[in-house]
């Protein structure tokens, strides 16, 4: 059952990822891209009935990490605690920024908002992946669990080249989403900026799997079960259709490719950290696993057989979400 539910937190991490990313990415090319109002309302609205469902699934991964392995849960908080509050602070900002931006008529007050809106999407995404970078390298904790260390101990080399990362990943996401959203010469705009940034992603996309093998020990799992090289191969071969369907001006396909890609890419680290779900830089010894971290087998299997009910009636809502707004967006729509 631990090793069940290490996979589905794993899973659910990447459907965040994959589903909140692209939000991400278009909040952060808020200003890159909205050069006007209207520009800005083709953003919002293209995002607008989607990002707050898609933040269900970061509720469910951390309501899956406090419930099925506490110890790491409660680890996590204190060794990540300044990056995940900064993380918490820029969600909130994002969200305000899309509640308050049309309450009050002056260009000033929807101005600030949608630069706190931007702001809070960039901190997020580059958080997020240093985050991810250091779960995957292993940090400095005791054999209490305590931090030794601090903000800065995170930004490390192989942590900062994973926030960019991400970072680059969810603009590339986002724009892709907002070429499928929108047409005109907005789209244009978006379309042009699309190759540059997917040639990045491929350049980091190599260099991080190449610092993962000098900084991380995730490879040694694949060596004892190279069955598993599957993962890595299948976000390669992510990346390159995405580049393939941009070439084609296939929105869909390549944002379905980036899916793909980011899901691959996270379960690629997540397997690699197996069984560990803290890794102690210190000594390994000293690592939170699935063995000494993880709830009752009463409460694996409860928690299991919620998650068989419940999950498949969020993909199902979402599901009927994205096809009732399937259409283009619109500066004139109502809402935001």
């Amino acid at each position: 059952m631990e090793t069940i539910w290490f996979l589905l937190w794993g899973v659910l991490w990447g459907a965040y990822f994959m589903l909140d990313g692209f939000d991400l990415g278009a909040g952060i090319l808020m200003h890159f891209l909205g050069k006007e109002e209207t520009d800005r309302k083709k953003i919002i609205n293209s995002i607008g009935p989607f990002w707050d469902g898609n933040e269900v699934w970061l509720i469910t991964a951390g309501g899956v990490t406090f419930a099925a392995f506490p110890g790491a849960y409660a680890t996590m908080f204190s060794a990540l605690y300044s990056a995940l509050m900064l993380i918490l602070f820029a969600l909130i900002l994002r969200g305000s920024g899309i509640a308050l931006r049309g309450e009050v008529g002056k260009e000033s007050y929807r101005a600030f908002w949608d630069w706190m809106f931007m702001v809070g999407s960039f901190v997020a995404a580059l958080l997020f992946g240093v985050a991810f970078a250091n779960l995957f390298k292993g940090i400095p904790i005791d054999a209490n669990g305590v931090f030794q260390g601090n903000l800065f101990t995170l930004l490390n080399p192989y942590g900062m080249v994973g926030g960019i990362l991400f970072l680059t990943f969810f603009i590339l996401h986002g724009a892709i989403w907002l070429a499928f959203k929108t047409d005109g010469e907005f789209q244009s705009r978006v379309i042009k900026l699309i190759p540059k940034t997917w040639i990045i992603l491929a350049i980091l996309s190599v260099g991080f799997l190449t610092m993962t093998a000098g900084f991380t020990n995730l490879y040694d799992n694949y060596m004892k079960s190279p069955v598993l090289f599957v993962l890595p191969l299948i976000t390669i071969v992510c990346l390159i259709l995405i580049g393939i369907f941009i070439m084609k001006s296939d929105w869909k396909k390549a944002w379905f490719a980036g899916s793909g890609y980011i899901m691959s890419a996270t379960l690629f680290g997540v397997v690699g950290m197996y069984p560990g779900l803290i890794i102690s830089s210190i000594n390994p010894a000293y690592s939170r696993t699935i063995e000494n971290c993880a709830s009752s087998p009463l409460t694996l299997w409860i928690m299991l057989i919620v998650a068989i009910i419940f999950i498949p009636l969020v993909v199902f809502y979402q599901a009927w979400a994205y096809r009732l707004f399937k259409g283009k967006v619109s500066h004139d729509e109502e809402g935001y």
